[in-house]
C-alpha cells in the first residue's frame, strides 16, 4: 500500500505526463506558424524610437516592408528607414524543444519518486536491521564511537538477501567505517592521507 506522500508524488507526476501528452498532440499547421518568424530590429531615426518587430511570415517576405506594421514613416523617408532596419528570419523546432523538457521532467520525477522512496524506507530498514535499541543511545554512551560502527557485523549476520539495498546499505557503512578512519589519522594522529 503506497504511503500518503508517494500518492501525491505519483498523482502530480501523472497530471504532468498527461498535460505534455496532450501539449505533443497539437496540430501540425499550429506548430509551424509558431516555429518560423522574421525579426526586424530597427534603430532610432530621426525622431522615431528604435523598435523590434517580429511577423509570422515566410522566408521570401522576410523584409522591412512585409514585416514593419504600422510603418512609422511615409513617403520618401520609408525607403532610409528599411534601409536601417536588420532583418533575421528565424526557425525553431518546437517538437525538440518539448522533447527536451519531456526527459527533463521526467528525470526529475524518478529522481524525486527515488529521493522518496529512500525517504520512507531507509528509517524502517535500520530499525529492522540495527534494531530499535541500537537508534537510541544516550550521550553517555556514545562517546567517540559512531551509532553505525558494527553496522558491517551486523548486516553480515541479518538475512543476506542479494538485493540492492544490501548492496547499497553495505557501501554506505564502508564509506562511514573509512571516514572514521581518516578523521581518526588526521585529528587523533595528525596524520594526512596522500
Amino acid at each position: 500500500m503506497m504511503s500518503p506522500p508517494s500518492r501525491s508524488v505519483a498523482g502530480g507526476l501523472l497530471t504532468v505526463v498527461c498535460f505534455l501528452f496532450m501539449l505533443s498532440t497539437q496540430k501540425t499547421e499550429a506548430k509551424k506558424s509558431e516555429d518560423i518568424r522574421c525579426k526586424c530590429i530597427c534603430p532610432p531615426y530621426k525622431d522615431i524610437e528604435g523598435q523590434i518587430y517580429n511577423q509570422n511570415v515566410s522566408l521570401k517576405d522576410c523584409n522591412c516592408l512585409h514585416v514593419v506594421e504600422p510603418m512609422p514613416v511615409e513617403g520618401k523617408d520609408v525607403e532610409a528607414y528599411c534601409l536601417r532596419c536588420e532583418c533575421k528570419y528565424e526557425e525553431r523546432s518546437s517538437g525538440t524543444i518539448k522533447a527536451t523538457i519531456i526527459i527533463y521532467l521526467s528525470v526529475l520525477g524518478l529522481l524525486l519518486l527515488y529521493m522518496v522512496y529512500l525517504t520512507l524506507l531507509e528509517p524502517m530498514l535500520k530499525r529492522r536491521l540495527f534494531g530499535h535499541s541500537q537508534l537510541i543511545q544516550s550521550e553517555d554512551d556514545v562517546g567517540d564511537q559512531q551509532p553505525f560502527a558494527n553496522a558491517h557485523d551486523v548486516l553480515s549476520r541479518s538475512r543476506s538477501r542479494p538485493n540492492m539495498l544490501n548492496k547499497v546499505e553495505h557501501a554506505q557503512q564502508r564509506w562511514r567505517r573509512q571516514v572514521q578512519e581518516q578523521r581518526k589519522s588526521v585529528f587523533d594522529r595528525h596524520v594526512v592521507l596522500s
